[in-house]
């Protein structure tokens, strides 16, 4: 098996970050907080969020500047996420 470069593993990284990000981003704004299924969804998210966190800490290893930029942003917005959702529990 071939090794990639140094540059493409930075890329995937970032990628893996992104598609996690926006996995729970999806979640949270679909959850209806008075839907019978709520408690479900909550943990569904719970669950996304927690895995593009680490998706976002290992592409920080790894991260370019510019990247580390948007993964830190990505960062905040989880836990602006995180935020509102303890509020209407």
């Amino acid at each position: 098996m071939q090794k990639y470069p140094y540059n493409k593993d930075k890329q995937q990284a970032f990628q893996a970050a992104q598609q996690g990000y926006e996995e729970a981003q999806g979640l949270f704004e679909t959850i209806v907080s008075d839907s019978a299924s709520y408690g479900h969804q909550l943990k569904h998210l719970k669950n996304e969020v927690n895995e593009a966190y680490q998706q976002i800490e290992n592409a920080l290893e790894v991260a370019s500047e510019h990247q580390r930029s948007q993964l830190e942003r990505f960062q905040q917005d989880l836990q602006n996420m995180v935020s509102e959702v303890n509020q209407t529990e």
